[in-house]
C-alpha cells in the first residue's frame, strides 16, 4: 500500500475550535453523569433508562458522543503518521489499541463485586492508586514534553504487571484478573482500532466507508455474541470519522453549504434508518441496538454542526472556554482524575461525596461543585506541562 498516495483525504493540521469545544462538552457530560449515578432523585433525563425501556436520556447518548469524537480524530491523526509507512502506523494504532483495553480491565478490577479484598495484599483503594502511578509511569509526560524516559515506562510497565498479579477475584479469593466487562476506556479502545483498521483498508474514502457503516450494522443486528456490542461502537466510530471527511477533507470538491446539506443529509438518513428498525431493534444503550446506536450518531452530526456553525462559520465566541480548553486538551487525563481522587480519599481517611450530600437537588450540585474542582486540577496540572495520553 502506498501511503503517500493522492488519493488518501486531505485535511488541515490546524486545530478546529468545534471539535475541541464537542470534545469538552462531551467529557464534562461524562463526568457528572458518573458523578450523579449514586444520587438518588436525580431527574430520569439525567439517569441512564433500563436495558428494555425503549428510551434514552441525556446520560445515555454521552459515551457514544465520546465515540464519535474518537472517530472525528481518525483521519488527521492517520493522516500525520501515513508518512512514516504502514507499519509505523500500524504499531501506533496497536499500541493505542492495548493501551486503552488495558485501562479499561484494570479500573473496571476496582469496582464493588469485582474483587476479593480479603485475599489481595492491599486494599483496592491503594491498589487503585498505585493503578494510576503505574498509568502516569507508562502514559504520562511531564514539562509539557515527549514521554518519560523508558527505565520510567519500564518500570511502570512492571507495576501494572505487578498489580495484576496480585489481583484476586471471585467468592473464594481464587480468580485471577481477566476482563469482566471492558470498561468505557477498553470499550473505546475496541471501536478505535475496528474503525482505525477500516479507515486504514479502504484509504479513508467517503464512500467505502459509508459501505462500511452497512456492513458494521449488518454484523450487529446479523451476529449476535460475535463482537456484536464492539460491532455497534464501532459504527459510531465510523460515523465520526466519515463526518470529519465531509466537513474537512479539502479533497472533495464541495462549497461549505453543499458540505453542510450532506452532513443533514446524512443525519437525517441515520435517525430515518433508526426510526425503522426500532420496532425490531428497540432503543437500548445496554444492549447497544441498532435504532440506539443510529439516534446516537445522528445527535452527534447534529451537535458537530451546530456547534461548527456557531464557532467555525459564524465566528462566535464560546462561553467559559478558558475553563474547558484544558479538558479538551486533556481528555484522559480529565477522564482519570476522578479515579484516582476516588482511590486516594480513602486513604487519606476522607469520603466523597459524603451520606448526606447523595440526595436531590443537593446530589446534583454536589457533582457540580466536584465537576469544578477537577476543572481547576485540570487547569492546574495542564499549565504545569502534565500530560497523559495513551
Amino acid at each position: 500500500m502506498s501511503l503517500s498516495s493522492a488519493s488518501w483525504p486531505r485535511l488541515s493540521g490546524e486545530r478546529c475550535l468545534s471539535i475541541d469545544v464537542l470534545r469538552a462538552l462531551t467529557i464534562v457530560a461524562m463526568l457528572l453523569v458518573n458523578q450523579w449515578h449514586g444520587v438518588s432523585g436525580v431527574p430520569q433525563w439525567l439517569r441512564h433508562y433500563p436495558a428494555d425501556a425503549d428510551a434514552m436520556s441525556v446520560a445515555d447518548i454521552v459515551f457514544p458522543s465520546f465515540l464519535f469524537i474518537v472517530g472525528m480524530s481518525i483521519p488527521p491523526a492517520l493522516q500525520a503518521r501515513l508518512p512514516r509507512g504502514l507499519g509505523a502506523v500500524l504499531g501506533n494504532v496497536a499500541l493505542r489499541w492495548l493501551g486503552l483495553l488495558v485501562l479499561g480491565v484494570l479500573m473496571v478490577s476496582t469496582e464493588s463485586g469485582s474483587f476479593a479484598a480479603a485475599a489481595m495484599p492491599l486494599s483496592i483503594q491503594a491498589w487503585a492508586a498505585l493503578s494510576c502511578l503505574g498509568f502516569f509511569l507508562v502514559w504520562g509526560s511531564l514539562s509539557g514534553g515527549a514521554a518519560l524516559a523508558w527505565p520510567w515506562r519500564a518500570a511502570g510497565v512492571a507495576l501494572l504487571i505487578g498489580l495484576a498479579w496480585v489481583w484476586r477475584g471471585g467468592a473464594d479469593g481464587g480468580a485471577r484478573i481477566a476482563p469482566q466487562w471492558w470498561g468505557i476506556l477498553g470499550l473505546i479502545g475496541w471501536a478505535y482500532g475496528i474503525a482505525c483498521l477500516a479507515y486504514l483498508a479502504l484509504r479513508g474514502r467517503l464512500v467505502l466507508l459509508l459501505l462500511a457503516m452497512g456492513v458494521v450494522l449488518a454484523w450487529r443486528m446479523l451476529l449476535p455474541g460475535w463482537g456484536d456490542g464492539h460491532a455497534a461502537h464501532a459504527l459510531i466510530v465510523l460515523a465520526g470519522a466519515v463526518t470529519m471527511l465531509l466537513f474537512y477533507d479539502q479533497g472533495l470538491s464541495l462549497s461549505l453549504a453543499r458540505r453542510r446539506a450532506l452532513a443533514l443529509g446524512f443525519a437525517l438518513v441515520m435517525a430515518l434508518l433508526a426510526t425503522g428498525l426500532r420496532p425490531a431493534y428497540p432503543i437500548s444503550k445496554i444492549y447497544a441496538s441498532p435504532s440506539w446506536i443510529l439516534y446516537c450518531s445522528a445527535l452527534s452530526v447534529l451537535a458537530f454542526y451546530g456547534l461548527h456553525a456557531w464557532l467555525d462559520v459564524a465566528r462566535r465566541g464560546m462561553p467559559g472556554w478558558r475553563w474547558l480548553a484544558p479538558v479538551a486538551a486533556h481528555p484522559l487525563l480529565t477522564y482519570l482524575l476522578p479515579f484516582a481522587i476516588a482511590a486516594l480519599l480513602p486513604l487519606l481517611g476522607l469520603a466523597w461525596p459524603p451520606q448526606a450530600l447523595q440526595h436531590g437537588l443537593v446530589g446534583v450540585l454536589a457533582g457540580c461543585v466536584f465537576l469544578l474542582f477537577v476543572l481547576w486540577l485540570v487547569r492546574v496540572l495542564g499549565a504545569r506541562g502534565v500530560r497523559l495520553r495513551v
